[in-house]
């Protein structure tokens, strides 16, 4: 009789190494690992030698590039989706198109069982499971930093397994951070990050840039431009939207661009500090939320603000998979019909300036908002608006009068 089998998310880090023989032994499953490429550049290098060493019977690797650009980077930008103000949401947007890869390899490969490394102080084991409970209810989901037979607790402990099952892999018990790369951004956690009193050894962290002070000393202007709120051309050459984002990761690296040092609320209720990376997406965000400055109207903008804020919530507690991540994101869909027209900014140390924004459906009047009195506005219509708007204020202030006098 065949074995069942398991469908591994696959990453070729230490924990998920670890976990193929630890399948093997305690679950007797067959191991179908899948690393699910998300834009990690050269982190893939060697993986599938790698994952058939340590006892997988297959290893698919899928590239999702540009679904991930497209649907599921686009509408965060478009949301100006930002969680605690900080955070560009690079991990928690990935996780959600991670859950459901595994789901459709779970399909075709007749899996019982989906099983992650996240480990149970984190969040990704919750956006993981969601999304797989969401799309497959009925498969099991084995998370083994959770599961009693898991006796590892550390790199050491993780490092003496494998070499106790034969594997010899070059990991290394001391050193690195804790990084999750996709092609959004970087994350950095552990070491001397653990402690919010040390500043980052940047010189040692940083993967995608330069700090400021590193950057040139000389700015660069770039244009993007945007069709119905999506990027699609930088200083005028069009192109898919995951070749925009590579560019401005180079662009915005070289100049210091989105580099957050923050210490988040994760949805277990911990606190936990990391440094980000985000040249690309930092640019990018900018640009869309200049250009949506001339196009959306005032009521628009304050309520498009709170929806952002949700859908930032939606995404950072796994909730992608949701008929409310659908509904606030057909909203912001629906605010970006006129937001097309082109953005110039100035890159220069750290900063995106601002040096000019235009567009066909701009709502700015010059007639209107020039000092210079025009046609269209009578500087005496203000007095009534006052009146009635500062009414209920007036009123008050009667009452109060009336009282102090008593």
């Amino acid at each position: 009789m065949a074995k069942e089998k398991v469908i591994l998310a696959y990453s070729g880090g230490l924990d998920t190494t670890a976990i193929i023989p630890w399948l093997k032994e305690n679950f007797d499953y067959e191991v179908v690992c899948v690393c699910v490429d998300c834009g990690q550049a050269e982190e893939l290098d060697g993986l599938e030698e790698r994952a058939k060493s340590c006892g997988a019977e297959k290893l698919y690797i899928l590239d999702v590039t540009d679904e991930f650009a497209d649907e599921y980077i686009v509408p965060c930008v478009q949301a100006h989706a930002v969680y605690e103000n900080k955070y560009l949401l690079g991990t928690s947007m990935a996780r959600p198109l991670i859950a459901k890869k595994l789901v459709e390899i779970a399909r075709k490969e007749g899996a019982a069982a989906i099983c992650h490394g996240a480990t149970g102080k984190g969040n990704d084991q919750i956006r993981f499971e969601l999304g797989i409970k969401a799309l497959a209810p009925d498969l099991k989901i084995i998370a083994a930093w959770r599961n009693d037979k898991w006796t590892m607790d550390s790199r050491e402990s993780e490092i003496e397994y494998c070499k106790a099952h034969g594997i010899h892999l070059p990991f290394s018990a001391d050193s690195s951070y804790s990084r999750d790369r996709n092609l959004w951004h970087i994350s950095h956690e552990g070491l001397e990050l653990e402690d919010p009193a040390n500043m980052p050894n940047y010189d040692h962290l940083l993967v995608l840039g330069v700090t400021p002070e590193k950057a040139p000393d000389e700015g660069e202007f770039v244009t993007i431009s945007f069709e119905k709120g999506v990027p699609v051309a930088i200083n005028g050459e069009k192109m898919k939207v995951s070749d925009i984002i590579r560019k401005l990761n180079a662009l915005g690296g070289k100049h210091g661009i989105g580099i957050v040092d923050i210490v988040e609320n994760r949805v277990v209720g911990m606190k936990s500090r990391g440094v980000y990376e985000t040249p690309g997406g930092t640019i990018l965000y900018e640009a869309h939320q200049q250009l949506e400055e001339l196009i959306l109207d005032r009521e628009t903008t304050k309520t498009k603000l709170d929806m952002g804020n949700l859908f930032a919530q939606i995404v950072y507690e796994g909730k992608w998979f949701t008929p409310l991540r659908e509904a606030v994101q057909a909203f912001i869909e629906s605010t970006q019909k006129y937001v097309t027209g082109e953005v110039k900014f100035k890159l220069y140390k750290g900063n995106i300036i601002k040096a000019g924004e235009t567009s066909p459906y701009s709502l700015y009047n010059e007639s209107i908002a020039s000092f210079t009195t025009g046609d269209l506005y009578d500087h005496h219509d203000a007095e009534g608006f006052i009146n009635l708007f500062g009414l209920a204020s007036k009123v008050r202030g009667m009452k109060q009068q009336e009282l102090n006098r008593k």
